[in-house]
């Protein structure tokens, strides 16, 4: 399974991001951010390859923050 992980610099955002991915039933759960991410944030999207693009169009257009970690 190939997935993609977001990050964000708050908790807020990716608390967010977590309520839109479920409210839109995508494959992505909330993860430890990882250290090479160096993200501001310690909390990480963890995003199924056939949901990213949805999920960055929804948190485009909702205003959320975000980065794409390719580890």
């Amino acid at each position: 399974m190939i997935s993609r992980i977001f990050t964000f610099d708050t908790t807020h955002h990716a608390l967010w991001a977590e309520q839109i991915a479920l409210d839109l039933r995508l494959g992505a759960q909330v993860i430890p951010a990882p250290a090479a991410a160096k993200a501001k944030c310690s909390l990480a999207l963890e995003v199924l390859e056939e949901d990213i693009e949805v999920l960055r169009n929804a948190l485009d257009a909702q205003g959320v923050m975000f980065r794409e970690f390719h580890g």
